[in-house]
This record gives structure tokens, sequence and C-alpha cells, in this order.
């Protein structure tokens, strides 16, 4: 059941994490890099991590910091790769930068420099600290790195940071729309906690309490303000930041993604799996999982509309295919390939037989009404939630990131192959639902028809 309402503040949340012992967040506090190093690492030698925009951004001067105060610094290491992403050669690069000796990796950067520094210093079995240069995602502080392997996304288990520092001078000097991005994936927790919700009546997946109260607990307060983000307002900007990590505690507190993802997020690593970019480049992570939380809220409000509570649960039993049967309909929607492959794994993890799927249906027809109410009181309404993405500066329509309408519709589907998590996606897979509530959201009536353009 969902846990009593509980706002915990950062401190409390920060004595929830795991792997990170401190966290410090104001306006310029840049140069104090160094005394937060030496509080955690004491004379240990630093090794500075950036690429070239974040290393002018923030990274020269910690670098001089350093210098300046004699403490034992090896030459930073700037990825030069035109085309950096968090792709697992690049993490391989810095190992080798890495194993030569034991300095500390100092990340400068926001979800690349992170993930990649995260996953390079586990696997040469060292500690790190993170400087953050952006408010674009909620990464910094998350349990696990986020890193494209054999064409696949994939979360590796490694610690977050050791300590982390947001100067908000830097953070809202960040370029372009970087913090936007954040907004959405901060934003993003709305429906990836009515997927939790769900998950949990269904007896699939419980929530945690100290989990749900590190993210759910102050998250209508994190993301009042998107004008005060889009005009790079140091508080808005500093509640921003403080949701993101907050999100990472989370993360960390539960030793998986649960808490800050749900089938949102599913669209969008379903699009990096399927190399998506637009006008040549890759849309952010934050943009694309912007454009899945507007897909699942639209999706959550058809089903919230349909009287479940008298579901024939029995001819949902009947008409349940098999997982082989999952597996060849994944074939047909994602290709043959490694895309595929990985679904069929996915489908079968998660698959019920007829009987047990009945007994599912049942239980979600006699909780419903009280279900409902939940979700309810915790989705925001969609006509909400695009007017706070407009307002800070996100898309809110899919041909904004270069995602047709039809396109979108496929990835519902597509979507659902991909991962286990039970989401609003399985709920109306399960449901027999999905194809209608498609018919709903690209129909004359719906948010994105596809026969009427607007």
């Amino acid at each position: 059941m969902i846990p009593p309402p509980r706002s915990l503040t950062l401190a409390e949340a920060l004595q929830s994490a795991r792997e990170t012992r401190a966290l410090e967040i104001g306006s310029g506090i840049l140069e104090q890099t160094l005394r937060l190093y030496r509080d955690h690492f004491g004379d240990r030698p630093a090794m500075l991590v950036a690429d070239g925009n974040t290393y002018a951004a923030a990274g020269q001067r910690v670098v001089e910091a350093f210098r300046k105060a004699g403490h034992p610094l090896q030459d930073a290491f700037i990825f030069r790769a035109p085309d950096l992403y968090a792709e697992h050669r690049f993490v391989t690069e810095l190992e080798a930068a890495l194993q030569p000796h034991q300095a500390i990796p100092i990340a400068v950067g926001s979800g690349t420099i992170n993930d990649l520094t995260k996953l390079a210093s586990h696997r040469t079995g060292r500690p790190y600290l993170c400087v953050a240069s952006a408010a674009s995602m909620d990464g910094y502080t998350a349990f696990g790195a986020s890193i494209t392997y054999q064409g696949a996304k994939q979360t590796f288990l490694c610690p977050a940071p050791t300590a982390v520092l947001a100067d908000l001078e830097v953070i809202c000097a960040a370029p372009g729309l970087m913090n936007a991005w954040g907004y959405t994936d901060l934003l993003a927790k709305v429906t990836a906690g009515a997927d939790w919700i769900v998950a949990d009546a269904l007896g699939i997946e419980p929530i945690d309490p100290p989990a749900w109260a590190i993210v759910q607990g102050r998250l209508r307060e994190m993301v009042a303000d998107p004008a005060g983000v889009a005009a790079r307002n140091p508080e808005a900007v500093g509640r921003l930041v403080e949701g993101l990590m907050l999100g990472g505690f989370g993360m960390q507190s539960s030793r998986s993604s649960r808490p800050a993802s749900g089938a949102e997020h599913q669209f969008s690593h379903l699009w990096d799996m399927q190399h998506h970019t637009h006008n040549g480049k890759t849309p952010s992570h934050g943009f694309k999982v912007g454009i899945g939380t507007l897909a699942v809220a639209a999706l959550y409000e058809y089903l919230l509309a349909q009287p479940l509570d008298q579901l024939d649960a029995a001819a949902c039993g009947r008409q349940w295919p098999d997982a082989e049967t999952w597996c060849q309909r994944a074939r047909e929607w994602l290709g043959e390939g490694e895309l595929a492959a990985g679904a069929a794994k996915e489908l079968r993890a998660k698959h019920s037989p007829p009987e047990a799927l009945q007994a599912q249906m049942e239980q979600l027809r006699s909780l419903w009404p009280e279900l409902r109410e939940q979700l309810r009181a915790q989705l925001m309404p969609l006509a909400t939630l695009r007017e706070m993405l407009r307002t800070v500066g996100a898309p809110t329509a899919p041909e904004e990131i270069g995602i047709t309408r039809e396109r979108l519709r496929r990835s519902y589907w597509q979507a659902y192959c991909i991962r286990r998590r039970f989401t609003a996606l399985d709920l109306a897979v399960r449901t027999g639902l999905l194809e209608a509530a498609l018919d709903h959201i690209f129909g004359p009536a719906g948010v994105w028809p596809i026969d009427a353009r607007g």
C-alpha cells in the first residue's frame, strides 16, 4: 500500500543513501571542491574527468584550486570524441587511463561524464567525487550507470559517488535547455509513482516506504516552478537540483531504478536502442522521457475512465497468448536482431500462465475503486503536464523530437516488450485495453490525432 505522506529533508534523505556521504548545493561554491575532496579522501591524488565543454565551464577552476593548494593531481582526462555519449567504449577508454595509478576521479559534467566515471571507477576499485555541471538528469546520485553496450541500453550495477557538489552559478549557466532536460526527468516521477502503485496493489513489486518518501514526498514542491527553471532563477534551479538528487537517493536506498523510473523511461530506452536521431543528433534523455511521460499520462487517463471493476477476468485469461506468441509478436514489432532477442528474454520473465493472469485480473477488479482513487491522487492531468513542459521549454509533441505519431503509437507495444517491470503498459495489455486506448489517444478526439494533424 502507499505509505502515509511524508516529506523528507535533504539531510534525512542523505542518511538513507547507501554510498553518497555528502551533498553540497549552493551558489559560488565550486572552489569548495578541494575541501569536500579532502573531507572524504584526505591527501590521496586526484584526477579530473571532463569533456572540453565541462572543463571550460568548471573543471579548469577545480584544477587550479587543487594546484594552488599543492594537492597531488594527475593530468586531467578530457574526452575529446565529438560523438561522446554513455557508451561502453568510452568506459574502457577511461578505465585504461585510471589503471596505472590510484588517483580518485573527480567527474565534472552531467549525465554522460558521471555515468562513464561511475562505472570506470567501480571497475578500477575506487570511489569518486562528482561536480555537477547541469541539472539535466537524476543519475548523479543513482546506484548504477546507464550505458549502451552491444547495441542495448543497460544498467550496470556500480556505486554512486561518495560526494557531490552542485554550484548553482555553474548550473544556472548550463548551455541551451540542459536544465529543462532535468526538469522533464523529474516530472516523470509522477507517472513512475503511479506505475509503482499499480505494481504494489497487484502484489508484483511492493512499494519500499523509505524510497517512496525520498522521491515522492516533496515532488510537487520540486516541480512547481517550471517558469523559474526556464528563467535560470537560482531558487527554482536549486529546488530542481535537490529533486533530482533525491531521485538518486531513492534509487540508492532501494538498489533499483523503480522509485524514479516507469513506463515513460521505457519509451526513451526503446528509442535509444533504435538509435533514434533527429536533425542529425540524438535527442536528450530528458526530452525523450518527457514525451514518454505524456504518452503514459494519456494512457492512464483512458484506463481511469474504464469500469475495471466490471472486468471479465475469465475472458482475459482465455485470450491471453502464451510466451512464445509474445516473442513472435516482438520479432514482428522490433525486427530480427539484438533488440528482439532482448525483448524475448524480458517477455518470458514477466509472462504469467492464463490461470495466474485471470486471478490477477480478478484481484484488479475487486480493488479497482480504491486503486483508481489512489492513481488519481498521484497523477496530474495530461493538460497540466503538457503546460508544465511547455513552460520549461520542453517538447510536448512527438514530432518535436523526430518521432511521428504513427511511430509513437507503435512504440507503446514495442516499449511493453523491452522491460519486465510492471507498468501502465502491462496493465493495459493484461486487461486487453491497450489497442482501444491507442485508438482513442491517436483518434480524432485524442491528444495526438493521426488523421487530423494539429
